[in-house]
């Protein structure tokens, strides 16, 4: 089978290779992978800023289906519909792994990164990984699980908006905009902002339901703008989701005293920002990292029930073997999700 792979360490050094189709040891499934997204983590591994032990195929967002299961996998069949939760292994006995915290274990290996990763025609994946697609819901939505589910981690369970709050929301990518229509859900009022380059993505986010947009480069004071949107002075919570190190260095300017602030964009590299500004103004400060097991479940019956709209995020589709095309949109940043579809190869 074809698949794209991370073959050294260093900027670039991604290929197209030819790799046997895995088959499924005991309590593993193989999936066909039918949609897989271009994530950021993605692009950070093309740049060499996100640890990987190459040679390893990339990607991690998926849905598909199930082809081939191994001994004692009881609770799936072939044919089923579904998408799998990224640690392939983890520890087990650690103290963060004990308190279903899996993302935090020291031990993780990840799909994509350290593990065999979806951007392939066929996914190895332990079976107790999986979550059902439920009928409704498409497979290239469901592609999307893995980002509502960090998304849900963060904004849900980490940050926990609440109905009433006014938030702002920094960078309209697909962790944004899937942060937004959770803010929404939730009750709270919402502003995003972004720059020039993120036009496009700002008319969307107010066509997913954010009570404003704001764009930095059109605006002399981003601190006053917020306030002047939300009427009563900054933020009950700013969620942080571009990545930007110079968004970053604003940000604690637009929380109110007592605020929160929740970072869930990657840098790729240290970053400096008013640290002082925590203190005086009580803030308190959140990072929130990939997903927790119970935010799956959640993340589906929101697309289910069409609470958050993937399909609207899903602005690109390109072969495997376009993988380079489809990363060059993702670096440009001309749409919001690229999807990789192995079955038009």
């Amino acid at each position: 089978m074809i698949a794209v792979r991370k073959i050294a360490r260093g900027v670039g050094k991604i290929e197209l290779q030819d790799v046997p189709q895995p088959h499924p040891g005991p309590g593993q499934v193989v999936i066909e992978v039918n949609s897989a997204g271009i994530c950021g983590t993605d692009l950070h591994i093309y740049l060499d800023e996100f640890e990987t032990r190459p040679p390893v195929t990339i990607g991690h967002e998926l849905a598909g289906v199930i082809v081939e299961s191994g001994r004692d996998v009881d609770a799936w069949k072939v044919g089923d519909r579904v998408t799998t939760e990224t640690y392939f292994s983890t520890c087990g006995c650690c103290l963060d792994c004990r308190r279903g915290r899996r993302n935090l274990c020291l031990h993780r290996r990840s799909i994509g990164s350290k593990e065999e990763g979806a951007f392939a025609q066929y996914l190895l994946t332990p079976a107790s990984n999986l979550h059902r697609v439920p009928d409704g819901l498409d497979l290239e939505s469901a592609a999307l699980t893995e980002p509502l589910a960090c998304t849900v981690h963060g904004v849900l369970d980490t940050a926990g908006v609440r109905a009433g709050e006014n938030v702002a929301l920094t960078g309209p990518g697909p962790i944004g905009l899937l942060a937004l229509q959770l803010v929404k859900v939730a009750g709270a009022t919402a502003v995003m902002i972004g720059t020039r380059l993120d036009t496009q993505r700002l008319k969307l986010a107010k066509e997913l339901g954010a009570d404003g947009v704001i764009n930095v480069e059109e605006v002399d004071n981003i601190v006053e703008a917020v306030g002047e949107f939300f009427g009563t002075g900054t933020a009950d919570l700013v969620v942080e989701c571009s990545g930007a190190a110079a968004a970053a260095k604003t940000l604690v300017d637009l929380a109110s005293r007592g605020a929160r602030f929740c970072q869930m964009g990657l840098y790729g590299k240290p970053i400096t920002f008013n640290q002082d500004a925590v203190c005086y103004k009580e803030l308190v400060v959140t990072g929130t990292n990939a997903s927790v097991t119970s935010a799956w479940p959640k993340s589906l019956k929101l697309l289910v029930q069409k609470q958050v709209d993937a399909s609207r995020l899903i602005t690109h589709r390109f072969p495997l073997t376009e993988w380079d095309q489809a990363l060059e949109v993702v670096k440009r940043k001309e749409g919001v999700k690229v999807l990789l579809k192995p079955g038009q190869d």
